[in-house]
């Protein structure tokens, strides 16, 4: 499937609550799964408390069904005990992707 558009998510951790972060994002993996418009979804440290997701989609609508899915409710969930700022979700148009083997 052509990859069309994406989010950039950064996330920053509370002072001590770096690893719970990490946890949690490496837990978003499974419901990412779940969700049949998510091409790709990849979650990344940045540094010590920067954290981000990156994902594609094939069409707006499936980024739209993303930002109200699972993924996007647990981090609501989580966000006012873990993360020192709002979440920065910046919508991202794709130029060119390389995708597969």
């Amino acid at each position: 499937m052509t990859v069309t558009v994406g989010l950039l998510v950064t996330l920053e951790a509370k002072s001590g609550k770096e690893e719970e972060l990490g946890a949690f994002l490496r837990g978003g993996l499974a419901l990412a799964e779940q969700e049949p418009a998510t091409i790709t979804w990849y979650a990344f440290r940045q540094d010590q408390s920067t954290f981000g997701i990156f994902d594609t989609f094939g069409t707006d609508d499936g980024r739209q069904a993303h930002l109200s899915g699972e993924v996007a409710k647990a981090l609501g969930q989580i966000a006012d005990d873990l993360l020192a700022a709002a979440p920065q979700i910046r919508p991202i148009d794709l130029l060119a992707a390389k995708t597969g083997g």
